[in-house]
C-alpha cells in the first residue's frame, strides 16, 4: 500500500510573509489618504493586517478597495541656478528624480504645496557657488547619507518623524563651496501656509 499524498493547500490557507502584511498596510494607508476609509476603520484594519497569519486573513481587508494605481514617476527635472537663480515653489508636479545645480545665484526647491504620492524622490543637489535650499513639509523625512558635504557642507534641519504615505527625499550630490540646506518650513513660511488654507 502506498501512503496517500496530502491534499495541496488552497492559497487562502497559505501563510503570509512580513512583505505581504506590509503591502496591505501600505494599501490601507493609501485608501485612508484618498478618503475611502476613515481613521477608525483604518486602525481596525491595520491591526487585523499586522496580526494576519494566512492569505484568507488578509484578503478581506482590501477586497472593497480599487486596485492601487501605478504612479507615474514623471520626466526627470533639472534646475540650474546660473546667473539668475531657479526655483520650484507653489503647486508643481514632483517627478521621482530632480537634479539641482546652484550655479552663481542658487536654487530653491519648495515641496510644501505639492501633492506628491510617490514613495521616494531622489534629489541630486550640487551647491556650487550659491547653494541649494530644499524645503519639505512637516511629516516628510530625508535620507542624506549619500550626500558629499563638500566645502560648503550639508545642513540637515529635518526631523526623522515620517508620516505614513509621505515621500522619502533621498538626497545625493555634493555641497560644493556654498553647501546644501534641507529643512522644514520656517516661521514665516508656516504662517503663509496656514493663511493659504483658510
Amino acid at each position: 500500500m502506498t501512503a496517500e499524498s496530502p491534499e495541496p493547500l488552497h492559497r487562502g490557507e497559505l501563510r503570509v510573509s512580513h512583505a505581504d502584511r506590509e503591502a496591505v498596510v501600505e494599501r490601507l494607508s493609501e485608501a485612508a489618504a484618498e478618503g475611502r476609509i476613515d481613521l477608525t476603520e483604518l486602525d481596525t484594519r491595520l491591526e487585523q493586517a499586522l496580526n494576519a497569519r494566512t492569505y484568507a486573513d488578509l484578503a478581506p481587508l482590501t477586497a472593497d478597495l480599487p486596485p492601487a494605481v501605478a504612479l507615474d514617476p514623471g520626466q526627470p527635472l533639472t534646475l540650474k541656478g546660473g546667473f539668475h537663480g531657479a526655483e520650484r515653489v507653489g503647486r508643481w508636479r514632483v517627478p521621482s528624480k530632480i537634479t539641482a545645480y546652484g550655479g552663481m545665484a542658487g536654487v530653491k526647491l519648495d515641496f510644501t504645496r505639492t501633492d506628491c504620492r510617490l514613495p521616494e524622490v531622489e534629489v541630486e543637489a550640487h551647491g556650487q557657488m550659491a547653494g541649494v535650499t530644499i524645503v519639505i513639509p512637516e511629516g516628510w523625512a530625508a535620507e542624506t547619507t549619500g550626500m558629499d558635504p563638500g566645502l560648503g557642507g550639508l545642513r540637515d534641519k529635518t526631523t526623522p518623524d515620517r508620516l505614513s504615505g509621505t515621500p522619502l527625499i533621498r538626497l545625493v550630490g555634493t555641497g560644493g563651496p556654498a553647501g546644501v540646506v534641507i529643512r522644514h518650513p520656517n516661521g514665516l513660511e508656516r504662517r503663509r501656509l496656514r493663511r493659504d488654507k483658510r
